[in-house]
């Protein structure tokens, strides 16, 4: 800073012969800022754009400083404009990089990262809840947004950005459409989200996202009840807020077309937002007898397809979980 300042007193007052050799100087000399920093640069004339980077300690204050700035600014305008953008200045930039970031900086993208088994109102609620974005939305239809990773810039709006998450998930069911193993308990792309949403719930282990699939894809056929908790769960709480406790006998008998404990076939729509894994597994069940899976209490499930053997995993699962 004080260098720089030396340097601008020569300047003024050199004669014309030292003025290119200062200029030259004032245009590379490092800037007062200390760290890497994000400014927000508006829309607006060169003078706009300098009182910005004034106030946010990237160049000195001063008239002095917006003059020469300004100066070099129209020196070099053949290199092309100046952008509104939110931008990366990095420490100590002097006027040379700093107007090279302003015409060629790509801008800061913030990410936001939506996780696989979110329902619609969380979901809301984690986009509402979002730094960097504008407006609010409202609860997106339940199953429709695809979890994953999303990059935007600041002031993207909340509907902009919540389109993108539902034009992913389009995307994404088509293409898993295209390639499913056909099966008629699974007539349309609806029932694919669904049985691929109780799938998302049931297990967090890849490898037994085809085999989950594979059980429930038997039970339709034989014309059994499914029998899932993630489905009654969600008759319960409508996706506004987890179960903090164990289901209850009681739970199970409330009339819902979701309590999979009445009634046969998959619940009328998804109960959260499955990931791509679970949609392919949805498409792809595993091929085997089994007709049921059962915690193990360390992550994983034990499947089998004889009932006895099945209670026996039920007794061990709460034997277990009573040490």
């Amino acid at each position: 800073m004080r260098k720089f300042f030396v340097l601008l007193c020569f300047l003024l007052l050199a004669g014309a012969g030292g003025t290119f050799f200062l200029l030259k100087k004032a245009y590379v000399v490092p800037g007062p800022l200390r760290q890497d920093t994000a400014v927000l640069v508006h829309h607006g004339d060169h003078a706009r754009i300098i009182n910005t980077l004034q106030h946010e300690g990237v160049i000195p204050q001063g008239g002095l400083y917006a003059r020469l700035t300004s100066f070099f600014i129209f020196l070099t305008k053949k290199d092309g404009q100046l952008h509104a953008a939110e931008l990366l200045f990095p420490a100590h930039a002097s006027i040379k990089q700093t107007l090279s970031v302003l015409r060629h900086g790509r801008p800061i993208m913030h990410k936001l990262t939506i996780p696989e088994g979110l329902s619609a109102a969380q979901i809301q609620a984690l986009i509402n809840n979002a730094s960097f974005l504008s407006g609010h939305i409202a609860r997106p239809g339940e199953g429709s947004v695809l979890p994953q990773t999303y990059l935007y810039l600041r002031n993207t709006s909340r509907d902009e950005l919540l389109k993108r998450t539902q034009e992913a998930m389009t995307h994404a069911v088509e293409k898993i459409w295209e390639d499913r193993e056909a099966d008629e308990k699974i007539p349309d792309k609806n029932a694919l989200i669904t049985l691929a949403s109780l799938i998302e719930k049931e297990t967090s282990v890849p490898s037994e996202r085809s085999k989950v699939a594979g059980v429930f894809l038997n039970r339709l056929h034989k014309g059994m009840k499914l029998q899932t908790d993630p489905a009654v769960i969600f008759a319960l709480t409508n996706g506004l807020e987890p179960l903090d406790r164990p289901l209850t006998h009681t739970d199970l008998q409330i009339e819902s077309p979701y309590n999979t404990y009445l009634h046969k076939g998959l619940p009328p729509g998804p109960v959260c937002s499955p990931g791509f894994s679970s949609l392919y597994a949805a498409a792809h069940p595993a091929k085997s007898s089994d007709l049921y899976f059962m915690a193990t209490g360390e992550g994983g499930h034990n499947f089998t397809n004889d009932l006895k053997e099945h209670n026996k995993n039920v007794e061990n699962y709460y034997r277990n979980k009573r040490k």
